[in-house]
This record gives structure tokens, C-alpha cells and sequence, in this order.
């Protein structure tokens, strides 16, 4: 009997054991999303897209900017974004040009920054620095031309 009762023990000890690796191959990190009570709240479930500080999101602002890094895949992501993604209005690619023109849903103004949509407005290839001195005047400028009052 005695026997018995060591091999139960035993097989609980591995069972715990077992059930530490998974969870910790589950949720590697310090804070685990399943153990969380919060996530499975339905006011958490409710919109994935809330902030941080629980106001809403706003869609219709962002710009997404491609950051091209060599020999990744980037040249064909980069072309998946204009030519494959289902939106409400996708990008307008043209036979024979290499630019296609990705414009917000009722408004002039692009939704990507890339070699695909605007050209290398930042330069051949360029880098995080670059890109992140060059796009804003880049956009600002876009934006002035379309303000501005045609002749």
C-alpha cells in the first residue's frame, strides 16, 4: 500500500512539474495575459483598440511608414501593401509605373509612407534616422502643395 501511495505522489509531482513548464512556455513573461482577471472582463474585451489611458481610438490620422531593411522581404511586403491589402478604397497601382497612389477614403492625402507610394522621398534605402527627419517635412510639404489655391 505503502508503494502505492509513493507512485501517486510521484505521478502528482510530475503532473505540477509538467504544469509549470507549460505555463511557463505559454507565458514566458513576468505578467501572464491568461492569469489576468482584467482581460477576461468584458469591458476589456469590448475594443482592442482602446488606449492605454482607456479613451478611444481615433482612426483616419495615422501614417504608416515603411522602414525598408535590406534583404528581409521587404520589396515584396512592400508591394503587398499596395496591391493586396483589402480596403475600403485600396491603392491605385497603374501598368507600367512604379508608384501607386494609396489615398484616404474620401480625402487626397496617403495612408503609407513608402518606395511604393511616395517614391524615395527620404533617399535610396534610408535609414531610421533618416526616415525620421525627412517624413514629417516630407508630408508637411505634400500637404501645402494640396492647400494650396490653384492659379
Amino acid at each position: 500500500m505503502e508503494d502505492r501511495s509513493h507512485k501517486v505522489l510521484l505521478a502528482l509531482v510530475m503532473l505540477f512539474l509538467f504544469a509549470v513548464i507549460v505555463l511557463q512556455y505559454v507565458c514566458p513573461g513576468t505578467e501572464c495575459q491568461l492569469l489576468r482577471l482584467r482581460a477576461l472582463s468584458p469591458a476589456a474585451a469590448a475594443d482592442p483598440y482602446r488606449a492605454e489611458d482607456e479613451t478611444p481610438a481615433r482612426f483616419g490620422d495615422d501614417l504608416i511608414v515603411f522602414l525598408h531593411i535590406q534583404k528581409t522581404g521587404g520589396t515584396t511586403f512592400g508591394r503587398h501593401l499596395v496591391r493586396n491589402i483589402q480596403l475600403e478604397q485600396p491603392c491605385e497601382c497603374r501598368a507600367g509605373q512604379k508608384k501607386c497612389t494609396c489615398h484616404r477614403p474620401g480625402k487626397r492625402e496617403t495612408w503609407l509612407f513608402s518606395r511604393f507610394s511616395t517614391g524615395w522621398s527620404c533617399g535610396l534605402h534610408a535609414d531610421w534616422t533618416e526616415l525620421t527627419n525627412c517624413v514629417p517635412s516630407v508630408v508637411d510639404s505634400k500637404k501645402e502643395v494640396r492647400l494650396r489655391p490653384s492659379r
